[in-house]
């Protein structure tokens, strides 16, 4: 996209949701960051009822510690790889004692230091808790930089680094968040909903998804020409029956 786009790309995700935010719910850096973690291969939703009981009693890696990886274990195992993220929150909590005064470190470096958190989490952490201009690259932050032409790129790598290059302000701060929920709830992976896109005009993507009524009536019209045809081949494979009665000629015998 040329430059100009990107800004009017931006500029209409903005006016449709003016502060976006994440959907995982906390209530400081620290339930912020654990949360993160469970979040991996899961759905903000999940980590959600997962973590109103448990973040109701730890707020701080102390009480974390306190609570045990076994009871923890048993409060996340709704949520998939339950036995590994529970030992890494437990490691990591002991490292924010060990090393940061329980505190959660404000770098990408002493964060990704941390056990189980990995660009991704601390470039969350980072933009979140502490307002920092990050480019979390999430599977839905991938698939919409990729399929609209935004910030195209094999890895997430690639794409974090074209969105750190064109990402204009005043949107630097939020941006992340604007690709993340226009690809959950708008540009989905299976079915794009193009009919009701903001930014459909500038979007790279070809085949757009016409509104459910169009679709509808596509469908039913070519249920009609399937079912037309059909009859029209059964009606060609229709052979006459010979008449009762006659019979069939037989060659002559010599004498």
């Amino acid at each position: 996209m040329k430059r100009e786009e990107v800004f009017e790309f931006f500029r209409r995700l903005a006016e449709v949701n003016p502060s976006p935010t994440t959907e995982l719910e906390s209530s400081n850096p620290y339930q912020l960051l654990v949360a993160v973690v469970l979040s991996a291969q899961a759905t903000d939703a999940s980590v959600n009822i997962a973590c109103r009981p448990l973040f109701a009693r730890i707020k701080t890696p102390r009480q974390m510690i306190e609570l045990g990886e076994e009871s923890l274990r048993d409060a996340i195992k709704t949520i998939g790889l339950f036995n590994t993220k529970a030992k890494n929150v437990i490691a990591l909590s002991q490292a924010l004692i060990d090393q940061h005064g329980g505190e959660v470190p404000r770098t990408r470096e002493e964060l990704q230091a941390l056990p189980g958190v990995g660009r991704k989490t601390a470039n969350v952490v980072l933009n979140t808790a502490f307002g920092e201009e990050t480019f979390a690259v999430d599977t839905h932050v991938f698939r919409v930089s990729n399929r609209t032409g935004l910030a195209p790129g094999k890895t997430v790598d690639e794409v974090e680094a074209k969105l750190e290059k064109i990402v204009p302000q005043p949107f630097r701060r939020d941006a992340h968040h604007w690709l993340i929920l226009h690809g959950r709830y708008t540009c989905k992976a299976r079915l794009p909903e193009c009919w009701r896109c903001p930014v459909i005009n500038l979007c790279r993507y070809k085949p757009k998804t016409p509104p459910p009524e169009e679709r509808a009536r596509s469908s039913a019209d070519r249920s009609g020409s399937r079912a037309s045809s059909a009859a029209r081949t059964a009606k060609g494979r229709t052979v006459e029956k010979p008449t009762a009665g006659r019979s069939r000629s037989r060659p002559n015998r010599l004498p």
